[in-house]
């Protein structure tokens, strides 16, 4: 009977599983299903329509959807780089120093990424006018740090905890200097972690709305804001929304896919901590 229960149960998690496939799929399909449909065809087919290009030449070729997306690479690379280098130091000295309340040091970093983004965003409106931040590349990748750097300081300190300070200890006994034990030794061991991290705040910046929509205008437009121009004025163009939607999620895709294994190794390995 054993064999028997473990086949249908093998079975059914299959199942479940192409159902929640389907289910989690099925709108990404459906979206590049409308955007090679005419405005005129998006509600009035379904699977059977005349495919098009207009919409492609209208969004890539007719408008600034390529400078768009430049400012979205800009800022949100930029914010990783800056989380990666300010991130790394601050999660190696909560795991190895004692300090007063470093826990609740830690434990405030973590909750700036969960707090609602409508919260900071309006102060940071009129600060930025002030200062001269606003409607700058400097400006949102500042403010995408309470995005990315919360997550990569998290992430990287429970892989530093993980390795031993033995491992310091001794090779300090041999000579080495600390800079060559942590670039040498400590930051191969961490790799994994780092980039799992670092992908996951470019997707988490990648995908902001809010900060852009409130905190920029003309001379800098995320992907994720200009996209609601392609509704129109006075009427929406649902293919055009759905091609320039379906091209800002490929390099998030692309870049997810190139470094899988290092993504599910890093957050399986060291990255959540009691």
């Amino acid at each position: 009977m054993k064999p028997k229960n473990n086949r249908l149960s093998r079975i059914l998690m299959n199942f479940l599983l192409l159902v929640y496939a389907v289910f989690a799929i099925f709108p990404l399909i459906w979206m590049v299903l409308i955007s090679f449909k005419s405005d005129t065809e998006v509600f009035t087919t379904t699977f059977l329509f005349h495919p098009t290009l207009s919409n492609y030449a209208a969004v890539l070729l007719e408008s600034n959807y390529v400078q768009y997306m430049k400012d979205s690479l800009i800022v949100a690379g930029g914010s990783v780089l800056v989380s990666v280098v300010v991130g790394i130091p601050a999660a190696y000295a909560l795991a190895r120093y004692n300090f007063n309340r470093k826990e609740d040091l830690a434990f405030q970093i973590l909750s700036f990424k969960f707090a609602p983004e409508i919260l900071v965003v309006l102060p940071l409106f009129m600060i930025y006018q002030k200062i001269g931040l606003y409607d700058t590349y400097l400006g949102l990748i500042w403010v995408y740090q309470l995005i990315c750097m919360p997550l990569l300081i998290w992430v990287v300190r429970g892989y530093f905890e993980d390795i031993s300070v033995e491992i310091e200890y001794a090779a300090q006994v041999d000579g080495y200097t600390w800079y060559q034990i942590f670039f040498k030794m400590l930051m191969p061991l961490v790799k994994p972690g780092v980039v799992a991290a670092a992908l996951l705040s470019f997707i988490f910046a990648w995908n902001s709305f809010t900060f852009p929509l409130i905190l920029a205008s003309s001379k800098v437009q995320p992907i994720t804001v200009a996209i609601t121009k392609y509704l129109g004025t006075d009427t929406a163009h649902y293919g055009q929304l759905a091609v320039a939607a379906t091209v800002s999620a490929i390099p998030a895709i692309v870049f997810a896919l190139c470094i899988q294994k290092h993504l599910v190794r890093g957050l399986s390995f060291g990255a959540v901590k009691g």
